[in-house]
């Protein structure tokens, strides 16, 4: 959860369960909750080097592997599962058929499955944060013919975790040829134990590996990758050269050192380091004051090389803090990154400068008191635009056509593996039409056979069926999957079945249903591939606990033809959001006006649009004039939520909110009150958790009497209890009653606002906690307890959305026919063509729904957003290809029209409901008249009095 501009929820991944002997290591996967982009996203390690280990080869070229040359033998190696020796330079291998080598190489034989080969622990040899680079020469001899795949892959275990494979690199050799194997690795954090190990060739045939390194970029000269202290960078002294001029410690003394630790800390570039030391605060640091030099309204980016002393790891943070002239203070997260005592890191972020500042200090802060924080270089730049990706260009995209083989099963289990320890038969009975939602995608179809696989044996949950797609998934197309799934009996209480994929080993959420009882359930979800996987993808079907049979059905996975959704919602919004006006010229003079040309204008659509802003971001003056211009809604990212109106008991802080109240009153823009309480408890201050439950009550009737008492009338909507899905902080504490009291309360105290529910993932099928059903069950108990639930929030937080699956789950929240807003939407693409189509669909789908009312888009501009590559403006104004299609789209949503008085004294058309302008010359005098469309079946009579 971000402290800045966070939205509403957080996200928990989880590991499906390591490889064993008797295990199929290319079919091991990841399970989590976050999509592939995010996923195969790596912590940044450029530039970073450390001192080569104890008892490292014979060479310093060896990197970080003991014997990597084998001239010791097996020594430091070892063979996994198989048997091992070294054949040395003046012996051939028996088969002969090999170059013989410089040196000797190792021979892995007796393998009785690929994963087996050669490995050796490396856990004390790697850091966060670094980028290794991997280098082999290896082999294959054996009955293979043609050509064999050879694999570098990282085997990561923690305690209490399971276990995860890194894929490294791999090369492709043909028989009686060495081959070379390049790759490289980073780790974000280094888990307990660390395996580099080679794999790969088929069973039987012997893996021969003549040497392999590890190693570590070279030491940064200065000037090389934007760290040299050039014109452009603003921080003065960045290397120390000048001792610590121009440095000052945070509360604590700084110095500069050529090295440390009995000369086992030295400096990766240049001759010196500073050190802040005798720290007693975690923001205590070192720090330098830009003021002057850092310009607002730019986007800079900080680069700098950090360690720390005095602990093996802790997190460094750079903050910005800014003061200005009406003593407000303002700290602006910048990055972070784990940091350890044995090698330098790189840390790089960005940051924007929206007001007109006293004093702007740069300063880097984060590991507990004790821990002495080094830094070897630092710059800030003026951030480099990034050109943007030019669309994908997609060829064959097959729209609705399932990528999967005998996925009707006519040809038995063919084409399908059993993941783990599991038993594939075909069974007859599962439903023969296919699922809701895939039916408004494929539109005509052939019925389903009522074929299934049935799953028995099953030992772990992640055992189901699964089955390569490597070759038939396109990257930058978004595929929905669909299926029926039923578990078998035995399980106690609910099972979680999910269609899910393994990219490169990494888990990508395909669909999930929760399953408690003997029927066929529906899985809907989607998913898109945005980077070439290094390897494999597999599709599987895992879920119920190990004992319980599972059953799938009508297992689909297909493009989505969105221009073909377009067309159609286009249509549905003709209908739902236009209304037939007729414009009754009145008043004296007007039967002259026949055949009198008129003009009409929309001025304003009455369908809300709002956004997420934030006190930041209204000290910056183009960010006000898009807001302004596009917005007739807005939400506070933080500024009205308990954490930030008092962080500390008794202390408030209503400043920043009654600032953004200010600024929206003076516009004419409407407010969302986010959120008066929020049940999740990670986001519960901590003065809040520690409270007695009877001081908890009444700190509870505080908050409402003290926020709502404040803004009565203010805000049009609250979010009275944010996350109710996914939280229990307050319920567990005070009992089941606490929530409906909450909206009674809130109520009375402000019987003008319309009290909402607000949560996440539950319109796009990728979470059992937050289906449309539960949700529905939430909301009627509510009512039940007489709460008055007004409202129902759909935050939006999507990462690849697919038309039909959003609008079935608004189709069953509307049954209760209570206004639906989409509270806090973003999508998210590295590439602006595929974000703006991303866009595109939720905005079409929300318009075209008539249970909707309402959208507002959780921020959009760069650097103040929760998620990253989700913006519709860059940092210094620049629209991008996602705001304009939002530009786009609410032009076409606007009326025109034009055309001439006809003999009846009436102008007819059809337009958008919401404000109009309408403009006639009569008498050569122009006459301007506005009126108001509202909504309505029948058409709109409208009089204009000239």
């Amino acid at each position: 959860m971000k402290a800045f501009f966070c939205c509403c929820r957080c996200f928990t991944r989880t590991q499906l369960p390591g490889a064993d002997p008797t295990r199929n290591r290319s079919l091991i996967g990841e399970e989590g909750e976050m999509g592939v982009s995010e996923m195969v996203k790596k912590e940044n390690g450029d530039y970073v080097n450390s001192k080569d280990g104890a008892g490292s080869s014979s060479d310093s070229t060896s990197g970080i592997l003991k014997n990597h040359d084998f001239s010791r033998g097996l020594e430091s190696w070892h063979a996994n599962c198989c048997r091992g020796f070294v054949v040395s330079c003046a012996v051939d291998h028996p088969e002969g058929m090999y170059d013989k080598p410089v040196g000797g190489y190792a021979v892995c034989t007796d393998r009785r499955e690929s994963w087996q080969g050669l490995e050796q622990d490396i856990t004390s040899k790697v850091s966060p944060g670094v980028a290794y680079t991997v280098s082999a020469n290896v082999g294959a001899s054996g009955p293979s013919d043609g050509h064999t795949d050879i694999l570098a892959t990282l085997k990561l275990e923690c305690q209490n975790a399971a276990t995860q494979y890194v894929f490294v690199g791999r090369c492709s050799v043909s028989k009686g040829r060495w081959g070379k194997l390049d790759g490289t690795f980073t780790l974000s954090s280094v888990p307990d134990r660390v395996v580099f190990y080679l794999e790969g060739p088929p069973p039987g045939v012997d893996l021969l590996v003549q040497h392999v390194i590890i190693s570590r970029p070279c030491p940064i000269e200065t000037g090389a990758a934007g760290l040299k202290d050039g014109d452009d960078n603003i921080i003065l002294n960045p290397n120390f050269e000048d001792g610590t001029n121009n440095w000052t410690g945070r509360n604590c003394p700084v110095a500069r050192y050529e090295s440390m630790a009995d000369g086992k800390v030295l400096p990766q570039t240049g001759k010196y380091f500073a050190a802040a030391t005798q720290r007693t605060q975690d923001w205590n640091g070192i720090q330098q004051e830009i003021t002057g030099r850092v310009q607002r309204k730019l986007a800079y980016e900080v680069t700098a090389l950090v360690r720390i002393n005095g602990a093996a790891n802790a997190t460094i943070r750079a903050t910005l803090y800014v003061r200005l002239a009406d003593s407000r203070e303002q700290y602006v997260g910048i990055a972070n990154v784990q940091a350890t005592a044995e090698n330098w890191v790189q840390l790089q972020g960005r940051f924007l400068l929206n007001p007109s500042p006293l004093t702007v200090m740069v300063y880097l802060e984060g590991p507990p008191a004790g821990i002495d924080i080094l830094v070897n270089s630092f710059v800030v730049k003026h951030a480099a635009k990034v050109p943007p990706s030019p669309p994908p260009v997609i060829e064959n995209p097959n729209y609705g056509v399932n990528i999967l083989q005998n996925a009707a099963l006519t040809d038995g289990t063919n084409s399908w593996t059993p993941l783990g320890n599991c038993t594939l038969s075909v069974a007859t009975g599962s439903p023969r039409i296919l699922p809701p939602a895939a039916r408004d995608s494929v539109g005509a179809h052939a019925r389903l056979n009522g074929n299934y696989i049935l799953v028995t044996n099953r030992t772990q949950t992640w055992n189901g069926p699964s089955q390569m797609i490597t070759d038939k998934v396109k990257l930058f197309l978004t595929y929905q999957v669909s299926a029926w799934v039923r578990a078998g009996r035995g399980g106690s209480g609910p099972q979680n079945v999910g269609v899910a994929l393994s990219v490169d080993g990494q888990w990508v959420n395909g669909g999930q249903a929760e399953i408690e009882d003997d029927l066929w359930h529906e899985i809907s979800g989607s998913f898109r591939i945005e980077k070439q996987p290094a390897r494999e993808v597999m599709v599987y079907v895992q879920g119920p606990v190990s004992g319980v049979d599972l059953m799938v059905a009508g297992l689909q996975i297909f493009a989505v033809d969105r221009a073909a959704r377009f067309r159609h919602l286009k249509k549905q919004t003709e209908k739902m959001r236009k209304r037939d006006v007729v414009l009754k010229f009145t008043g004296p003079g007007a039967s002259g006006v026949a055949g009198t040309f008129v003009k009409v204008r929309q001025t304003q659509n009455s369908f809300p649009f709002g956004t997420m802003i934030s006190r930041m971001n209204i000290d910056n003056e183009d960010f006000v004039d898009f807001f302004t211009k596009n917005f007739s809604w807005a939400v506070f990212g933080n500024e009205l939520k308990w954490y930030w109106t008092e962080s500390q008991r008794g202390s408030f802080n209503y400043r920043d909110a009654d600032e953004l109240v200010e600024l929206c009153d003076a516009q004419g823009i409407s407010l969302r009150g986010h959120c008066i309480f929020w049940e999740v408890v990670d986001v519960v201050q901590q003065w809040v958790r520690l409270l007695s439950d009877s001081d908890l009550a009444a700190a509870v009737q505080s908050r409402l009497t003290g926020l709502l008492g404040r803004y009565k009338g203010k805000f049009k909507h609250y979010d009275v209890n944010n996350e109710m899905l996914h939280g229990s902080f307050f319920q567990s504490r005070l009992g089941k009653d606490v929530r409906a009291s909450m909206f009674k309360t809130a109520a009375q105290l402000d019987p003008s606002a319309t009290l909402f529910v607000n949560d996440y993932h539950v319109e796009d099928g990728a979470d059992t906690r937050s289906t449309p059903e539960k949700y529905i069950a939430q909301i009627l108990d509510l009512q039940e307890q007489g709460a008055p639930v007004g409202g129902i929030g759909v935050q939006g937080h999507i990462d690849f959305p697919v038309g039909p699956i959003i609008s079935l789950a608004l189709d069953k929240l509307g049954i209760l026919g209570l206004p639906i807003w989409f509270t806090e939407l973003d999508v998210s693409s590295v590439n602006e063509h595929v974000r703006a189509e991303d866009l595109e669909v939720m905005m079409r789908e929300i318009f075209a729904h008539p249970a909707v009312e309402g959208i507002v888009l959780w921020g959009f501009w760069e650097l103040f957003m929760s998620r990253d590559n989700a913006h519709l403006v860059n940092a210094e104004g620049e629209v991008n290809e996602a705001g304009k299609r939002y530009l786009a789209l609410r032009q076409e949503w606007m009326t025109n029209a034009h055309g001439h008085i006809d003999q009846e004294i009436e102008f007819g058309f059809r337009g958008f409901q919401g404000a109009y302008e309408v403009q006639i010359v009569v008498n050569s005098k122009k006459i301007k008249k506005t009126f108001m469309v509202d909504k309505g079946d029948s058409p709109a009579l409208i009089t204009i009095d000239l």
